[in-house]
């Protein structure tokens, strides 16, 4: 099997809360291998699964403990501007902190940020250089 990217947990302090915000926020329904302890949303190949962080940071034998920025975002990429702007209200509306509100890009995209009840950075963006299938998954160049 050739190496990808497959899956992407985040830790998180309160699992209910989590996943009942990405269900509302995102419209995001879980696996039916989610439970009471893990939580999958299946997009198209690519998992993101939310864990308790005490658990996956003694999964990862690390420490638990955040502060300030960890030099990571995750991102959402939508085929308009207009997409962008409904998307970040209804991620607002269901308890998503606002970072950047959707502004214009220095690379000709738009976009903005948010961050989920963990403190995870999420950027919304639209690029005129990509292209999506109906099922939204990034055509090759």
């Amino acid at each position: 099997m050739k190496s990808r990217l497959n899956i992407v947990t985040l830790g998180v302090k309160d699992l209910g809360q989590s996943k009942a915000f990405y269900q509302k926020a995102l419209g995001w329904e879980p696996t039916k291998d989610s439970d009471d302890n893990i939580v999958f949303f299946n997009h198209g190949g690519i998992i993101l699964g939310l864990y308790p962080i005490d658990k996956l940071a003694e999964d990862a034998e690390i420490s638990p403990s955040r502060s300030g920025f960890s030099g990571v975002t995750l991102a959402i990429n939508l085929d308009t501007k207009e997409a962008v702007q409904e998307l970040y209200n209804t991620v607002i509306k269901n308890g998503g902190k606002s970072l950047v509100e959707p502004r214009e890009t220095f690379w000709g995209g738009y976009d903005a940020y948010f961050a989920d009840p963990d403190g995870n950075a999420w950027e919304i963006a639209w690029a005129p250089f990509w292209k999506f299938d109906e099922q939204g998954s990034l055509l090759a160049e």
